[in-house]
């Protein structure tokens, strides 16, 4: 969706994906989804600590999966996850500014598949059809359950179960396809710099871990309904979002029409590319803005917080993720449940601490580097809890 030229299969796009995830009451009813998923994540980590981003990757493939179409993942190789995941990275890589040579060179659009500076080509066909599996293997998946009548109830079974013209059915297909390749990538990567961050920064850390204790005790997980009364924990994820952001740099807006910003003539048909690393490091908006520190959003003393990053982070104008709304709760489930259950430190090898290396990858989304980092349970209590899920209970 992110690339799709401005009109009304795009509206219609938005149209269908604001119905599924675009109020807070809308992603609310999916918070069992979320909170039972994220269990199963515990319990993963659990049992293989040093797996942490596969385990991130595979959580957000099933919630996600499971909300538009009805499918459970039980495997952590999962083929439609698999399929995602490659066509979700080849989306990164092929939006990056200046990745390949034709998008400096345009010309070389023309150049024959034989000839050398066409190897782009090659690059994007493959791509391609990584594209158009991840969209037509779960919606075939959901046509098939729906004839033998075993659909579990998702956006595309609702849809299908209409009176549907070609068309009509292609835009379900991908709109369906747009919420996983939205959505799944840019919370794999929040959620994995939240276990960086807390790696580096055990005291505050202990500040979230205090407030969950206070105000939620040790019996039990915190929900979404305990979000409102979690107001650093609340912070803690904003500045998990800001610190490093999920994309640097936009998605490339083409202007509609001549405009003008500050005396600058900006033609119709200019590209703009937002610089999302500046926004969130601009020290007239954030104090220290290279420092993580999630108190900079709770006002003290008359003093306002500092702008919600969530403003910036998702997009801005009529092109802002529609998924913005499911990504927020799934974070802010995933950190605040991790922290009730999970001492997060920096790992010790043979008497030496291991510091981890603050790094990032190119792309459109920006992941972490691979990090080590030890992961183990708060308390015996603390062991209960992420035991008390079943890993393949329906």
């Amino acid at each position: 969706m992110a690339l799709m030229q401005y009109g009304e299969e795009f509206r219609e796009h938005r149209r269908m994906l604001h119905r599924l995830v675009g109020t807070t009451a809308s992603v609310e009813k999916f918070s069992p989804i979320e909170e039972r998923e994220t269990h199963r994540f515990l319990r993963r980590v659990l049992q293989q600590p040093d797996t942490v981003p596969e385990q991130i990757r595979r959580t957000a493939g099933a919630i996600i999966l499971m909300i538009s179409h009805g499918y459970q993942v039980k495997e952590d190789k999962d083929t439609f996850t698999t399929t995602a995941e490659q066509a979700v990275e080849g989306f990164s890589k092929s939006t990056e500014p200046g990745a390949f040579l034709v998008d400096v060179l345009p010309i070389l659009r023309y150049v024959p598949d034989w000839l050398p500076g066409s190897g782009w080509r090659r690059t994007a066909n493959a791509w391609a059809a990584d594209l158009a599996r991840m969209a037509d293997a779960p919606h075939d998946f959901v046509k098939q359950q729906m004839g033998e009548g075993k659909a579990l109830p998702s956006f595309t079974s609702a849809h299908l179960e209409e009176h549907l013209t070609p068309e009509q059915e292609f835009n379900i297909k991908w709109a369906a396809a747009d919420i996983y390749s939205g959505g799944a990538d840019t919370t794999v990567s929040a959620i994995h710099s939240f276990f960086l961050a807390m790696t580096l920064h055990p005291e505050l850390q202990r500040k979230a871990q205090l407030e969950i204790d206070v105000v939620i005790g040790h019996d039990r997980l915190p929900t979404l309904k305990d979000r409102a009364n979690l107001p650093y924990v609340d912070a803690l994820v904003k500045e998990c979002l800001r610190w490093y952001p999920v994309s640097n740099l936009g998605v490339p807006h083409r202007v509609a029409q001549d405009d003008t910003y500050n005396g600058y003539l900006i033609p119709k048909g200019t590209y703009v590319i937002a610089n999302l690393w500046k926004f969130m490091h601009d020290p007239e908006i954030y104090r220290n803005p290279h420092d993580f520190h999630p108190d900079r959003y709770i006002a003290s003393e008359g003093k306002e917080g500092e702008l919600d990053p969530r403003t910036l982070a998702f997009g801005f104008g009529r092109r802002v993720c529609p998924g913005i709304k499911l990504a927020d709760i799934s974070l802010w489930i995933s950190c605040a449940m991790s922290l009730a259950v999970f001492d997060i430190s920096k790992k010790v090898l043979n008497g030496r601490v291991i510091e981890p290396v603050v790094d990032y990858q190119s792309g459109t989304i920006s992941h972490p580097k691979p990090f080590e980092c030890s992961i183990k349970p708060r308390s015996e209590k603390a062991l209960e809890l992420i035991n008390s899920v079943d890993l393949f209970e329906d």
